[in-house]
């Protein structure tokens, strides 16, 4: 797990780059497909028909909400997977759940299939009842995108996107000459739901082993629906609220410069497409030169700037020849003005989403919660200020221009403190000297803690269980958990479930990554970042300046003991994401100080758990999300009693004593409940 690193910034780069071209070739042949099924059913059906078709095919988009939820999860999932085993495993249960949702989702909107007609102002209710089955086939269509995109398969995802595209247009312009009108515009769009979905499915020789629970993707999915559930208010609520407030003859000319703000979000997608599963595979050491999100930027500002330029110099009389005489734009400005102010809005929009994309790929990213409170300014923006088509497009700009700045500010913090620190400032990596174990750390934190009097009885009847443990016994390893949590419950269960453990080899050189966790006695060092360094400086001067302050002189004393060849009793524990980041202890601060002022480290020993989501963990990264994070699990853990916890455990171990021993129902750290 612990590997050198290297600079790989170059292969990144490339790979971006040639699934951009991939994505990009399919997504203009897609987007020309759909600018022609939009200029088709416009021409044929007119204003007021074809806000209609533009209205009913917005309520499968804001489905997509779902769609791209799963796609988004499964790409992450996918590429994140060491074998094919592992990844297909993925798949199989993310397509079984997205098609239990799709059969939901189409059974509701056949439900309120009225409802939604009347407030749309649709010709008839047939129209949702066909777009809920495209809808039904549509959510399930995202796993099978994401298992695709997540394999690199950047061809046929395009080549799905293409036909897609395709039999709506073709279907839709057979359907408009047979004179179905927007009924039939909607049935081709339902089949090409259908089509799409069954054209993608994984290879059937691809090996299926056992699913991957539920519960370890649920953090996953929420943040994908999160994100989604605001990109497709920000995308399409517009669309709907200017039908809804708006005349039909209006609605349908917004609807011609909606489209064309789809068109620049739809290129600038094939970008994100193609950087979000590759920065999903790429290790911390890929990713921290920022150049990654950097080309993506580069890539969809270039793009959309260069179609907003096209659109603001393109003539008014364009648009009339490709939508139709009835696509006249009234008023001071011509259509033309509004497409590119749209197309400006949605380019702004979209340097946001491949920030937040770009986090989501790695992390659990609260710039999700960002857009959706975004969105939801979006609609009621557009609610109060709706007095012409220019309106609702400068509350979205502005709108806009305001989420970019909050969404790249941290970003941009981390690229500054990344320039700020020198790239020796850590240690690439760290002799590993061996595997270790959960069981191991627990033992060694015990060891320096045990004498605490909140043990009370235990430090009499399992001190040679602790002392002298035996890491091959798991009850042994049980009670000794289940003894830690009744001191540090709440801290040991903020480490990430995905911790591994290791046994480090550290030496001075090495301490330039390690700091120590700022508790009240270490804050008053003075030190700026807690750097071991740093503080072993700051104490070298206090313990000669105060040689009589109680803390310097405790140190003082630790250190000469460890000189005189006197070991601790346990060992320095630290966590930490990966070998290229600073890594924080947890316990042992004093011990490793001391052991740094008598420069005898190779006294200690160095266990670490590391964990990609350890910046979730408050006692690694201190920030708002992770003590939030930690007070919900306070609630959560706060019926749990680890005294009758470790009572279960020594019954478990002498079935003997049961006899003796009465206790009430407990629930478990894992939140299991047992009962007496």
């Amino acid at each position: 797990m612990l590997r050198d690193s290297s600079n790989q910034t170059g292969s990144l780069k490339s790979r971006l780059v040639a699934g951009c071209a991939v994505l990009l070739s399919g997504s203009t042949f897609a987007t020309l497909c759909s600018f022609a099924y939009n200029v088709v059913i416009a021409h044929f059906l007119g204003p007021d028909n074809y806000g209609q078709a533009v209205a009913v095919y917005t309520v499968l988009t804001l489905v997509s909400t779902l769609t791209l939820s799963y796609q988004l999860l499964a790409a992450k999932v996918t590429a994140q997977q060491d074998s094919l085993g592992a990844k297909c495993a993925a798949y199989r249960d993310l397509h079984r759940q997205a098609t239990v949702c799709g059969v939901a989702v189409a059974l509701s909107l056949v439900l309120f299939e009225r409802n939604i007609a009347a407030y749309l102002h649709l010709s008839s209710p047939l129209l949702i009842f066909l777009i809920a089955i495209g809808a039904g086939f549509y959510v399930p269509l995202g796993a099978r995108r994401g298992f695709t995109q997540g394999l690199y398969g950047f061809r046929r995802l395009a080549t799905n996107l293409v036909l897609e595209a395709a039999v709506r247009l073709g279907g839709s312009t057979v359907m408009v000459l047979l004179g179905t009108g927007v009924t039939g515009v909607i049935a081709a769009n339902a089949a090409a739901s259908v089509i799409a979905w069954a054209t993608i499915a994984p290879k059937k020789s691809e090996p299926m082993p056992g699913p991957l629970r539920l519960r370890q993707m649920l953090p996953e999915m929420s943040q994908a629906l999160v994100f989604f559930a605001g990109q497709m208010l920000i995308n399409n609520s517009d669309m709907v609220l200017v039908k809804h407030y708006f005349v039909p003859m209006m609605a349908g000319l917004y609807a011609a410069v909606a489209l064309i703000g789809r068109v620049i979000y739809t290129f600038s997608s094939a970008v994100i497409n193609s950087m979000f599963p590759i920065s999903a595979g790429a290790h911390h050491e890929e990713r921290k030169s920022f150049s990654l999100i950097a080309t993506s930027l580069l890539l969809v500002a270039g793009c959309g700037i260069a179609m907003t330029l096209g659109l603001l110099m393109l003539p008014a009389r364009v648009w009339t020849v490709f939508f139709g005489a009835g696509f006249i734009m009234p008023g001071q400005h011509g259509l033309s003005f509004l497409l590119a102010l749209k197309g400006i809005a949605c380019v702004i929009y979209s340097l946001s989403v491949v920030i937040i994309t770009y986090e989501m790929s790695y992390r659990i990213a609260n710039t999700s919660w960002i857009q959706l409170a975004f969105s939801a300014a979006v609609i009621a923006g557009i609610c109060r200020f709706h007095s012409s088509l220019e309106q609702v497009i400068l509350v979205q700009l502005v709108l806009m221009i305001v989420l970019l700045l909050v969404a790249g500010a941290p970003v941009l913090r981390d690229a500054l403190r990344h320039r700020e620190v020198p790239a020796a400032s850590y240690p690439a990596a760290l002799p590993v000297l061996r595997r270790s174990s959960e069981a191991d750390a627990i033992a060694e934190f015990l060891k320096s803690d045990f004498d605490h009097v909140a043990y009370g009885d235990h430090r009499r009847t399992m001190r040679a269980m602790v002392l002298s443990p035996d890491l091959s016994n798991p009850a042994e390893n049980a009670q000794r958990r289940a003894l830690l949590y009744l001191r540090h419950l709440a801290l040991w269960n903020e480490l990430p479930a995905d911790t591994q453990w290791y046994e480090l080899a550290v030496a001075e050189a090495d301490l330039n990554g390690i700091r120590v966790f700022p508790r009240a006695q270490w804050r008053r060092m003075g030190a700026r970042n807690f750097g071991v360094p740093e503080i072993v400086a700051s104490m070298r001067r206090r313990i000669q300046e105060c040689p009589n302050d109680p803390f310097a002189a405790k140190i003082a004393s630790m250190s000469q003991t460890i000189q005189q060849g006197k070991l601790p009793a346990a060992a320095v524990l630290m966590i930490g994401r990966d070998d290229s980041q600073p890594l924080t202890v947890i316990d042992g601060n004093h011990r490793l100080i001391a052991a740094a002022l008598a420069g005898r480290l190779d006294r200690l020993r160095f266990l670490c758990g590391l964990s990609p989501s350890m910046e979730k963990c408050c006692w690694y990264q201190t920030s708002s999300a992770t003590l939030a994070r930690y007070a919900v699990n306070l609630v959560r853990h706060a019926v749990y009693d680890p005294e009758a916890e470790l009572t279960w455990c020594r019954l478990e171990t002498d079935p003997l004593a049961a006899q003796s021993v009465s206790i009430s129902p407990v629930t478990t750290g894992d939140g299991a409940t047992r009962h007496a």
